[in-house]
């Protein structure tokens, strides 16, 4: 359905266990559409929903993913120009994967609130670029972790303008690149 600008409804998705790149940019550029169809696999696979909501800027609520086990870059870019989404889903897992929340949220602008980001056992560029650009958060989520990985927090929030409180960094066991441009741009901290 990439660039289908009229679709204004998805199909169900009821699939448990997904393989590489199943529903990767699936949506993408799906202007219309409003919401989109549940998810319920618990069970994820590599670049699964790598873009799948890419550019649906009519897109006003995220659904549920309740995956608690990840894998590579399975939420890269997701949601990625979404400007219409204002709140994101619960994210419960606990045990990342590598680059797999990358650009999830990349230039949200009307995202005003981030979810729990509850994982302690961190990967390599886990949380880079997560809210890229989303100008609307005002405050970021705790992050619990105490030992990084390398380039796990790299540019997450970066340009977040409307920042005014920066989360405590707990961390006492860092990597190379861990931190590298987090809150480069947030003219409010």
């Amino acid at each position: 359905f990439y660039g289908c600008t009229g679709l204004i409804s998805a199909p169900e998705l009821p699939a448990t266990t997904l393989a590489d790149d199943c529903y990767s940019d699936m949506f993408a550029s799906c202007t219309g559409l409003t919401t989109a169809p549940e998810l319920p696999a618990t069970t994820l696979a590599v670049r699964c929903y790598r873009y799948m909501f890419y550019g649906c800027t009519g897109l006003i609520s995220a659904p549920e993913l309740p995956a608690t086990t990840l894998a590579d870059d399975c939420y890269s870019d997701m949601f990625a120009s979404c400007t219409g989404l204002t709140t994101a889903p619960e994210l419960p897992a606990t045990t990342l994967a590598v680059r797999c929340y990358r650009y999830m949220f990349y230039g949200c602008t009307g995202l005003i609130s981030a979810p729990e980001l509850p994982a302690t056992t961190l990967t390599d560029g886990c949380y880079s670029s997560m809210f890229d650009s989303c100008r609307g958060l005002t405050s970021a989520p705790k992050l619990p972790a105490t030992t990084l990985a390398g380039g796990c927090y790299a540019d997450m929030f970066d340009s977040c303008r409307g920042l005014t409180s920066a989360p405590e960094l707990p961390a006492t066991t860092l990597a190379r690149n861990c931190y590298s441009g987090m809150f480069y741009g947030c003219r409010g901290l």
